[in-house]
């Protein structure tokens, strides 16, 4: 494994015109420098409005930051991150294409034949359980089949870092934990990196190598890093009975507690 991290953030701040008062500038994040190491996962948790998600449209290019800087494997990040995949927290699937022709719709947009597009993306979705349902369009598969073809999309692509925006959030807890097993062991087969959103502290230790808490924003920032020293491969519903991760979530949650709170308050005042 390389001791070149997947992605480098050093200082890195991001600043935007207010919407309601245009000449007034907010900062989402502020002095960020965070590293996501080759073949690890990493997730990141914090309030509601932290900029938790800002973070990951800089790691993937679509967003530039006011300050400081990205590296992507040593070499600086300029423009979209060719080297990630990203899967939205929304719905990313296109409508008129089935299950078969969204997980295609990357590989073909990469300029591979159409043959051999077919016969990866039939693979994939073989592998997250729904090679019989290739041609079924995105409104005749439900929420967990969606998460999973856009799951199988992200991957075949073969991406070197793997971005995830809250993928499961929608999910009911017992398809939610199906898929958090899905993908950590679809992740342990080629151990890419990954940088994981998440506002769920359970989800965040049980998937995670390592977890970074922010602070509330504005200004957002990292206040804490736990080094996940759970053993693998891991179910996500049984670890949560281990003592030991027990002993984390209560470490994470006496750091993340006061910032929760911080930014519940800063809801409802904005809301008054």
């Amino acid at each position: 494994m390389s001791d070149t991290p997947a992605i480098l953030f050093d200082g890195v701040s991001c600043t935007f015109a207010d919407k309601d008062k245009p000449a007034q500038r907010y900062t989402a994040v502020r002095d960020v420098s965070l590293t996501v190491g080759a073949g690890e996962f990493v997730a990141v948790v914090g309030p509601t409005g932290c900029g938790k998600s800002t973070l990951l449209n800089v790691a993937a290019g679509l967003l530039e930051p006011s300050t400081g800087s990205v590296r992507v494997f040593g070499a600086p990040l300029a423009g979209i991150n060719r080297r990630a995949g990203y899967m939205f927290q929304a719905e990313s699937l296109m409508p008129w294409r089935t299950a078969l022709g969204n997980v295609m719709a990357g590989l073909e947009f990469r300029g591979m034949p159409a043959a051999v597009a077919r016969a990866l993306a039939e693979d994939w979705l073989r592998r997250v359980g729904l090679a019989a349902f290739g041609d079924r369009y995105p409104h005749q598969l439900s929420g967990g089949m969606r998460k999973r073809t856009s799951l199988a999309q992200t991957l075949a692509l073969d991406p070197d870092i793997i971005l995830m925006d809250e993928p499961f959030s929608a999910l009911d807890i017992q398809t939610r934990q199906l898929m958090e097993n899905e993908l950590l062991e679809l992740w342990q087969g080629k151990r890419k990196a990954v940088l994981f959103i998440t506002h769920d502290l359970d989800e965040a230790i049980a998937m995670s190598d390592r977890v970074v808490v922010l602070s509330a924003g504005p200004a957002s920032h990292p206040i804490g890093e736990f080094a996940v020293d759970l053993a693998r491969p891991r179910d996500v519903a049984e670890i949560k009975t281990e003592p030991r991760f027990v002993e984390l979530h209560a470490a994470i949650w006496a750091v993340l507690r006061e910032e929760v709170l911080a930014g519940y308050a800063q809801q409802l005042e904005q809301a008054s």
